[in-house]
C-alpha cells in the first residue's frame, strides 16, 4: 500500500505546475499531450511501457499526487479533472520555502489514512500509516530511530490501531533490537516473497522521498541481504532482486516539533472515514479526506486565517449541507446562507426576502445597476421540476432581469424547464467550491462580473461545467 514509482518530488511538482496551468484536465486525451510535453523535457523521460500504453508512467504521476494528498481525481459535469486540496494549493505557493514544504509535506502525511482513496488494497484497514510512523519516531523508549526491518517485521502486518496494539508493538520492537542483524536478515530470507514488495516501496521509494523533502533522515546502514520477488511463470531473466539493508530513519529538527504538535490534537487512534459509507456519497467522503488543513501548520508557517475567513471557511460548507435539506428543516437556513454567499462580492448587494409570491434573493450588481433574483431550491431528492412562469413574475415585482437557481441536484427534464428562459441553475456544490477556494486564496475583492458573464452567455441553461472551469482556471 506503499506507493512506488516515484521518488522524486521534482517530478510531482512539475505534474502539479502543469495541471494548473492547464485547468486540470485528466481526460485520455489530455493525459497524451501531457506525455507528449513530459516527453520533450530535458527533466523527464516518460518511458513506454511494455503493454505499450505510453500513459502509464503519466497515470502514476497522478497516483502520486493523489496518494500524497496533493488533491483528487474526479468527474466535474463529465470531465476528468484533478481537484487541488488546500494544503496541495499551499504546498505549490511555497515552492521557494525548502522549510515551508518539509512541514507541508509532513502534514499532508499526517491527513494520509487507509483506507485510501488511491489505494485500492488498503480498504480494509483503519489506521493512519504515517501518524503511527512518526509516533513510533518520537517515542522516547525507541530513542527516536525506526529501523527499515522493522518496518517490515511489524508495521506491514497491522491493519488498525488501540493502546494496547500500540504498547504490544513497542515492547516486539524493543525486543527484536536485541537481536544480530545476521539474525534479522535470516528472517527477512525465510519470508522473502512475501516481505520483498514492502522492502521495494518503502527502501526504494517512500523513504528516498521523505529524506529528499527533509521530512526524515535516512541512513542506509552498512549491512545488507538480497531479497528476490517470487519468479513469473515462464519468465527467463530470472528473479528481480532487491537489497534490504539495516538501515534507519529519524525526523529532522525541521518538522519534529510541528509533528509532535499535530499529534496531541490528530491522534494514531482516530478512527479514519469509512470510503463505503451507506449514509454519504462516496463523493463527499473523498472532499472531507482531502479537506485535511490544520491550523497547527498554518500558524506554524506564518499562513494564519483572520477569525473572519475561517468564518467565512464555514459558508461553502453550509451551502452544501443546507441545500439538501435534511428532513425538510433547513430550507430557511439555506437562503440565508446563499445571501451571505453573495454579498462577499464586493459589488453585489443581496438582501434575502419574505413572504409568499417573492423571489428568495433580490440581488444588485453595482457596475451595472442591474438587479437579478437568486432562487434557493433546497431538497434532499433530486429536484422534479421549475416554474419558469413563477420565476418570471418574481423578477417582476423586483425588476429583476434574469433568476439564478441554486440547487443541489435535479432530474434532466429540468433544463427543459428553463430553455429559452432567463434563467440559469447552478449546483450548489459547484458554487461552494468557486467561494471556497476565493476564501482559501484570501481573495477579498471577488468580482460579480466573471460570473455575470457566464450567465449572460449561458442563458437558458445550467452554468455548472462553466463556473467549474472558472473556478479550475483559477485555482485549479
Amino acid at each position: 500500500m506503499f506507493k512506488k514509482h516515484t521518488n522524486d518530488m521534482n517530478l510531482f511538482t512539475e505534474v502539479a505546475l502543469y495541471l494548473k496551468s492547464n485547468k486540470a484536465g485528466i481526460s485520455i486525451d489530455e493525459k497524451n499531450r501531457m506525455y507528449e510535453e513530459f516527453s520533450e523535457t530535458p527533466f523527464y523521460n516518460p518511458r513506454k511501457s511494455l503493454r505499450d500504453e505510453p500513459l502509464d508512467a503519466i497515470n502514476h504521476k497522478l497516483d502520486g499526487l493523489n496518494y500524497y494528498m496533493f488533491g483528487y481525481s474526479d468527474t466535474l459535469n463529465g470531465r476528468k479533472k484533478f481537484i487541488f486540496s488546500p494544503l496541495g494549493n499551499l504546498f505549490l505557493k511555497y515552492l521557494d520555502d525548502t522549510e515551508a514544504l518539509s512541514k507541508i509535506f509532513a502534514t499532508m502525511l499526517i491527513g494520509i489514512q487507509f483506507p485510501h482513496p488511491s489505494s485500492k488494497p488498503s480498504e480494509d484497514f483503519s489506521l493512519y500509516p504515517f501518524r503511527l510512523i512518526f509516533r513510533l519516531l518520537i517515542d522516547p523508549k525507541l530513542d527516536g530511530i525506526l529501523y527499515h526491518y522493522e518496518v517490515y517485521r511489524f508495521l506491514i502486518y497491522l491493519d488498525n490501531m488501540t493502546e494496547e496494539l500500540y504498547e504490544q508493538l513497542i515492547s516486539e520492537i524493543l525486543a527484536s533490537r536485541n537481536e544480530s542483524f545476521s539474525k534479522k536478515f535470516e528472517y527477512l530470507k525465510l519470508y522473502e516473497h512475501e516481505i520483498v514488495k514492502s522492502v521495494y516501496e518503502w527502501q526504494y521509494y517512500v523513504s528516498p522521498l521523505l529524506a529528499a523533502i527533509k521530512v526524515i533522515h535516512k541512513d542506509d546502514g552498512d549491512e545488507s541481504v538480497d531479497l528476490y520477488h517470487p519468479q513469473k511463470p515462464n519468465s527467463k531473466s530470472g528473479p528481480t532482486k532487491r537489497i534490504a539493508n539495516n538501515g534507519s530513519i529519524s525526523l529532522t529538527e525541521t518538522v519534529k516539533s510541528l509533528i509532535i504538535e499535530l499529534l496531541n490534537n490528530h491522534s494514531i487512534y482516530d478512527t479514519p472515514l469509512n470510503l463505503d459509507s451507506t449514509n454519504r456519497k462516496s463523493g463527499d467522503v473523498v472532499k472531507e479526506i482531502y479537506s485535511f488543513y490544520p491550523d497547527e501548520l498554518l500558524r506554524v508557517i506564518g499562513e494564519i486565517p483572520e477569525p473572519m475567513q475561517m468564518q467565512l471557511l464555514e459558508l461553502p460548507k453550509l451551502i452544501e449541507a443546507y441545500s439538501i435539506n435534511p428532513e425538510n428543516r433547513t430550507a430557511d437556513k439555506f437562503e440565508d446562507v446563499l445571501e451571505d454567499a453573495f454579498n462577499m462580492f464586493e459589488n453585489v448587494d443581496a438582501q434575502k426576502l419574505s413572504g409568499a409570491g417573492r423571489t428568495d434573493i433580490e440581488c444588485l450588481y453595482l457596475d451595472i445597476n442591474k438587479k437579478f433574483a437568486v432562487d434557493a431550491k433546497s431538497t434532499s431528492t433530486k429536484l422534479s421540476g421549475i416554474n419558469a412562469g413563477r420565476l418570471r413574475r418574481h423578477r417582476e415585482l423586483i425588476g429583476a432581469q434574469y433568476t439564478i437557481v441554486v440547487t443541489p441536484r435535479y432530474v434532466p427534464s429540468v433544463k427543459y424547464d428553463i430553455e429559452g428562459q432567463e434563467i440559469v441553475i447552478i449546483k450548489a456544490n459547484t458554487l461552494s467550491e468557486y467561494l471556497y477556494n476565493n476564501i482559501i486564496s484570501n481573495n477579498r475583492r471577488m468580482d460579480y462580473g466573471e460570473i455575470e458573464e457566464i450567465v449572460i452567455n449561458n442563458m437558458g441553461t445550467d452554468i455548472s461545467l462553466n463556473v467549474s472551469e472558472l473556478t479550475l482556471s483559477k485555482f485549479g
